[in-house]
């Protein structure tokens, strides 16, 4: 690769999939997609070589990069205009260089920050044509680390964990086209005025330049740009957390729901593993972590996320409060299979039976402690908001155990009314919902009246899952379930169909339904099959369709309230899920 410095320049080898992918792109950008960039954990630690296709492409995966605030004498700085042939972001306006250092033994070196300065040296050549002998590695100080995600569409997404480099050169800039289009010299005063145009499409300043020149660099990196122990000075070893900010490119369009979830699910559950993990004993912490690793969705998980950089500002601490509310959510599945005497749950033992009865309701109860301790360490949460915090999701436990007692309650009862089961539902399933959207809403600095509106949203959604949760129940194979497929009829649960069918007249249908209504272990396959048969006859099933299908409208109703934005993809498609399962 022509230009690199080096002649030894690590790869990936790209499967078929990945190359069909690119085969439509500028070649010469095609080819560097192959290059072996370092992958990293949240906090920058090598996690091993990965190409750069798959860390940009659909979920993306968090890699080191590296971005170069390059200053003249006369204290103005450089700015680049990607080239359209770029892959990923063209067009944008960026700083002067922003690009990564390769798993290579010399850009791995992390002493003084010496692997992304011989990196920077390098792409400065390629892209810009500056030549090594002007700016050798000694001449940049390092000045921190920024964290951040930002999707330019549904296929493409940048995810870095960003070194901010300063250097100051007079330099003779000889652009490769293949790279940059534009440059040009920028004063502070400048500077400030691009940041406050409304640059459209790709005009636009490139969001993690636009992060950088609003968030973390001062007036007082200018002034002291040729200084380099005065810019140590205002140096600092953090890792400044982003979040989400693809809403800081105009016209950038949102991933699917799956993808969405897929960006930030390992990142909940390394949260929840650790917490858990941490029991001193190991058939508890094993117990603990029965059902987590039976997989899961994650959908309560990424909420809060979700909600958060649809409506706001996001950040790492929405993930620590994904997995507390997660692990609150494992705990009542724990107890939920003891006491309603199911045997599986998602394909596997349920921990009672896999371990045994007293383990699993010590597990559940420590799972609660666990969730409580990793909402209070969330990351980026001001002290002031902690407790508050903590008195909503308490709040949540709460209503969730008023559900589950009621469901108990129900199933001894004939005179269990629609309000009834609703007030049931709400408490034991939307509840989990409305608080999950809720939170992520607040933490994200929404005003009352968006707050309100996801809360109003999470609650409609909710609804409308554990509706959906029933009808599957009894439309569904067991194999597809995990569990015998008509459990609920069998267990004598009080679901919207129940109601209704027991609410008409006498007939054959409802005598059938009622010959295996409660009938538990005991059901005859034959009688539990003509039971559900009878929901059918008699028109609940239809009629539990109708009422969720209200929910899934009042819950689109709600999204409709907000503007759009590369977020709300995955809020439609996530209102849409339970629904989409049986159509």
């Amino acid at each position: 690769m022509a230009g690199y410095g080096i002649t030894d320049v690590p790869t990936v080898g790209l499967d078929d999939a990945q190359l069909k992918r690119l085969a439509d792109e500028d070649v010469n950008q095609a080819a560097l997609m192959a290059e072996a960039v370092i992958h990293v954990s949240e906090q920058d630690e090598v996690l091993g070589p990965m190409s750069k296709v798959e860390t940009h492409h659909g979920a993306g995966a968090y890699h080191r990069a590296f971005s170069v605030l390059l200053f003249n004498s006369s204290g103005e700085l450089l700015l680049q205009r990607r080239s359209m042939d770029k892959v990923t972001f063209p067009g944008v306006w960026a700083n002067s260089c922003c690009s990564h250092p390769l798993h290579s033994e010399d850009e791995l070196v992390e002493s003084d920050a010496l692997g992304v300065k011989r990196a920077a040296v390098r792409k400065l050549e390629q892209e810009l044509g500056i030549s090594p002998d002007n700016v050798s590695i000694h001449d940049f100080t390092f000045m921190t680390k920024m964290r951040y995600s930002c999707r330019m569409n549904s296929d493409w997404i940048e995810r870095e964990v960003d070194h901010i480099l300063v250097i100051q050169a007079d330099v003779e800039v000889n652009a490769n086209p293949n790279e940059v289009s534009e440059w040009m010299w920028v004063s502070y005063q400048e500077m400030e005025a691009l940041l406050l145009e409304q640059r459209e499409g790709m005009n636009a300043l490139a969001p993690w330049f636009r992060c950088i020149a609003s968030r973390i660099m001062t007036k007082k990196w200018w002034d002291v740009s040729g200084n380099s122990s005065e810019l140590k000075e205002l140096s600092d070893d953090m890792i400044h957390d982003m979040g989400d900010i693809s809403h800081m490119l105009p016209g950038a369009e949102g991933a699917d729901l799956l993808t969405s979830i897929k960006e930030v699910k390992p990142l909940v559950e390394k949260r929840i593993e650790a917490s858990l993990r941490e029991s001193r004993h190991p058939r508890l912490a094993n117990a603990m972590m029965h059902l987590i690793e039976g997989g899961g969705k994650r959908m309560r998980a990424t909420l809060p996320w979700l909600v958060a950089k649809a409506v706001g500002d996001s950040h790492a601490g929405l993930l620590d409060i994904g997995a507390a509310i997660e692990t609150v959510h494992n705990f009542t599945l724990v107890h939920d299979d003891i006491m309603d005497n199911d045997e599986i749950r998602r394909g596997r033992n349920a921990v009672h039976i896999e371990y045994d009865m007293p383990t699993a309701i010590n597990a559940g109860d420590a799972m609660l402690a666990i969730a409580f301790e990793r909402l209070v360490q969330a990351e980026n949460l001001e002290s002031k908001d902690v407790a508050p915090l903590v008195n909503r999701i308490a709040w949540m436990v709460r209503r969730v155990s008023e559900g589950q007692q009621l469901d108990i309650e129900f199933e001894e009862r004939l005179d269990v009314s629609e309000e009834n089961y609703i007030e049931m539902i709400e408490g034991k399933t939307a509840v989990m919902f409305l608080t999950c959207a809720e939170i992520g809403a607040r933490i994200s600095g929404a005003d009352d009246e968006i707050i309100q509106l996801m809360a109003d949203w999470g609650l409609a959604l909710g609804l409308c899952f554990q509706l959906m949760d029933d009808l599957i129940d009894v439309l569904s194979d067991s194999v597809t379930l995990g569990k015998p497929a008509g459990s609920d009829v069998a267990q004598g649960k009080r679901t919207l169909m129940v109601i209704h069918a027991l609410r008409q007249e006498d007939s054959a249908a409802k005598t059938t339904l009622l010959k295996v209504l409660g009938s538990g272990d005991d059901a005859d396959p034959d009688d539990l099959r003509a039971g559900l048969q009878a929901l059918e006859d008699l028109g609940s099933i239809q009629y539990a369709r109708q009422m969720a299908e209200s929910y899934h409208a009042k819950a689109h109703a709600c999204l409709d309230q907000l503007g759009e934005g590369p977020a709300m993809r995955a809020l439609r498609e996530l209102t849409d899920f339970q629904l989409a399962r049986i159509h």
